[in-house]
């Protein structure tokens, strides 16, 4: 949904033994000129903070921070099991009760967890914790094969490059895909990674070769609206349609027709926010067919339709 007003108030909580990549990742995401959110570093109180890295992250401000923040972000942190405050956790319950959004980055998914914030839901984290959040808050229901989980009032992620991933999904929430679409360019990440994408959990018979198809990737979302096969893809990649199937599922975590679809989907979107074409150009234009197959897909993905979807999202409509 779009935001109101004209600035979203964003406090990232870090906490004692902080991870330093994670606290930055929403600063580098979401603190753009182009979209309004105030993004503020806050800790349990003003001041220096330590963190994994060796150095201190500078909080200047303490919990009240929670009190006037639209969005709480808990990026990860050291020792997951060690007792929270109660005043932190007191924090976090009171943000989401006045309906704050909580999202967490990596293992920060413990201190959603321990404030009682995940119980009945379903949540994830870094593949190397999944088993113990299970264990330790058995209310939760941990899902340790996907990028993040969003249920809309939380968002929980799992790995340091899946808080890139969360952050991204905030932006397209906020405002649509060519939004986080746009920032994902300027950050060189990948434009849209689903969050049911697997997370990439190294095994031993098999070396992380996670940008092999890049080019592939690359080469087609440039022919979205082109009929492509899966002998299509394997003959750019030069590999057999067998040896694609299993590589494109190591890197992505989707088979090659489930990425294609999610990123004709996205590609539609796209179009939606930023032109006026009618819905059966953009269903042409973005490879989905006809008009009725983009609704089913979209109504899958958003629960909208190409009209909700457009009514919410158009620049147009925002000017």
């Amino acid at each position: 949904m779009a935001l109101p007003g004209s600035s979203h108030r964003v406090a990232v909580l870090a906490l004692a033994d902080a991870l330093p990549m994670e606290v930055g990742i929403p600063f580098q995401v979401l603190q753009r000129r182009r979209y309004p959110y105030d993004v503020e570093l806050c800790g349990e109180r003003p001041g220096p903070v330590p963190t994994t890295g060796g150095f201190p992250v500078h909080a200047g401000a303490g919990l009240e921070a929670l009190a006037r923040a639209d969005t709480v972000v808990v990026p990860a942190f050291n020792e997951v099991d060690r007792p929270l405050p109660a005043d932190v956790l007191d924090a976090l319950v009171a943000a989401h009760d006045r309906g704050a959004r909580l999202v967490s980055i990596c293992v920060g998914a413990f201190a959603l967890a321990q404030a009682g914030l995940l119980d009945g839901r379903t949540a994830t984290t870094h593949w190397q914790y999944t088993d113990l959040l299970a264990r330790r808050y058995p209310r939760v229901t941990v899902d340790p094969d996907v990028l993040y989980v969003d249920e809309g009032d939380v968002l929980t992620s799992a790995g340091v490059a899946s808080g890139i991933d969360a952050c991204l999904q905030l932006v397209r929430t906020d405002h649509g895909a060519a939004a986080a679409n746009e920032v994902a360019r300027a950050l060189v990440a990948a434009p849209h990674r689903d969050g049911g994408q697997a997370q990439f959990v190294p095994r031993s018979d098999e070396p992380a070769q996670q940008n092999a198809l890049a080019a592939t990737r690359a080469w087609a979302l440039e022919r979205l609206d082109e009929p492509l096969t899966l002998a299509d893809l394997a003959r750019h990649a030069h590999v057999s349609v067998r040896t694609l199937a299993r590589v494109f599922v190591a890197e992505t975590g989707l088979p090659p027709l489930r990425w294609l679809s999610t990123a004709r989907v996205d590609r539609a979107r796209e179009l939606l926010e930023t032109t006026d074409w009618g819905v059966d150009r953009v269903a042409q234009a973005a490879g989905l067919g006809t008009p009725a197959n983009l609704r089913l897909h979209l109504r899958r993905a958003l629960g909208v339709s190409p009209s909700e979807y457009r009514a919410t999202f158009s620049q147009a409509t925002a000017a």
